[in-house]
């Protein structure tokens, strides 16, 4: 039974994933019919993320009051509300209106899942289950390209994935006895019970904390840096057509999604912390391909490595939450993380498009190296306090 809860919740990073995509897909055949300038995306996309922001922040009390399980269950109900919602919105305010629910749901099931994963499962499923996100995050736009190329428009894809979304509500219902036996099998029921919430205030306090919250930030700063501007960076500034680039920069996100199925088989021998510091190794490498002056291919392969060099880091951080920070604190510790890291999702991107329009699309191997070394160094840091607390 505790193999199912298992796949359940493989399924279920799939389902996380889904809706990740749908908004950058769609975009495009929504902004007219709705009348709105091209540039709302944004607006929807900081509604969204300010509501991941609020709910993995608060997602150790309501983890305490109901168990993981139910959570999740509730977490992806709002989401599936709000995908219906979209699918049958006709007006921008209203998009606005159901991405509130949306940020909600997905900040708390993301905070929820990986603090539940990280107590009761090995290193190796950590990172396979963040490459099944993947997987949903490609899923998703594929699923709305199905349908506007068949000339259904983007509510039917919204509504698609609202189906699948139901489905995965009713099974997780149906799973909580399983969530709560996985938990009182490992020793960890009172993370789900009887413990106080910490609180933000008193998380924040707890040595090692800022550092890790800065290496979240740092993380998902450079990873959706890369995302969002590698294309625009090889088009203007290596000169490649803009068609045949667009194929290519799905290289980063396929080095994201096989380095972590790959990461799973070693992560396990060669524990979190040296997983971190492979990782940013690889980075630094797939940085100084980009820098080289050898070609187009020399900059795709380092595009490539630099979205393998991130595949561990991210699982990685989180898995080591309990170790670093102990059981009773990580979900505490992980809704602060998750919410830094949907901060550097959020901002940094911005960031840098400002910076690169003043200096120019050539900066941007420096930019992901600044943010880098700043990783490396707090990252090391946090080792150092975690061995000294541990003394």
């Amino acid at each position: 039974m505790i193999h199912l809860l298992l796949v359940i919740i493989y399924i279920s990073f799939i389902s996380l994933g889904l809706p990740d995509g749908l908004l950058g897909s769609a975009w495009p055949s929504m902004y007219g019919p709705l009348n709105v300038p091209v540039s709302y995306a944004g607006i929807l996309s900081m509604l969204i993320s300010g509501g991941t922001v609020v709910s993995a922040l608060l997602c150790e009390r309501l983890v305490k009051r109901l168990g993981t399980g139910l959570v999740t269950a509730i977490s992806v109900a709002m989401t599936a509300v709000a995908l219906f919602g979209f699918s049958a919105s006709t007006e921008f305010w209203q998009l606005c209106l159901w991405s509130i629910p949306y940020g909600l749901g997905a900040g708390s099931v993301d905070a929820a899942l990986n603090n539940f994963v990280a107590l009761h499962y090995k290193s190796r499923h950590m990172s396979w289950l963040h490459c099944f996100w993947g997987v949903g995050c490609s899923v998703g736009p594929y699923a709305m390209a199905f349908f506007l190329t068949r000339g259904m428009g983007w509510n039917y894809g919204y509504f698609s994935i609202f189906a699948l979304q139901i489905v995965l509500t009713i099974i997780l219902f149906l799973s909580l006895p399983l969530w709560k036996k996985k938990a009182a099998e490992s020793g960890n029921a009172s993370q789900e019970a009887d413990a106080k919430p910490i609180g933000l205030k008193n998380t924040v306090k707890i040595r090692g904390v800022k550092e890790v919250m800065i290496t979240f930030l740092c993380y998902c700063s450079l990873e959706q840096t890369a995302g969002l501007w590698a294309v625009s960076y090889i088009v203007l500034e290596k000169g490649l057509d803009a068609e045949v680039a667009a194929k290519w920069g799905a290289l980063f996100y396929l080095g994201i999604t096989a380095g972590r199925f790959f990461a799973g088989f070693i992560s396990d021998k060669l524990g979190d912390k040296n997983m971190v510091r492979l990782g940013i190794g690889i980075i630094t490498a797939g940085i100084v391909m980009i820098f080289l002056p050898f070609g187009m291919i020399c900059t795709l392969i380092g595009l490539l490595t630099v979205g393998i060099g991130c595949a561990p880091i991210y699982p990685c951080l989180i898995h080591a939450t309990p170790n670093n920070f102990g059981k009773d604190a990580s979900q505490a510790v992980i809704g602060v993380q998750m919410a830094s890291a949907y901060v550097g999702t959020t901002l940094m991107p911005t960031i840098f498009g400002w910076i690169a329009e003043g200096v120019g699309i050539g900066i941007f191997p420096i930019f992901l190296s600044v943010i880098l070394v700043l990783m490396l160094v707090l990252s090391e840091r946090l080792n150092v306090i975690v061995r000294k607390v541990k003394k």
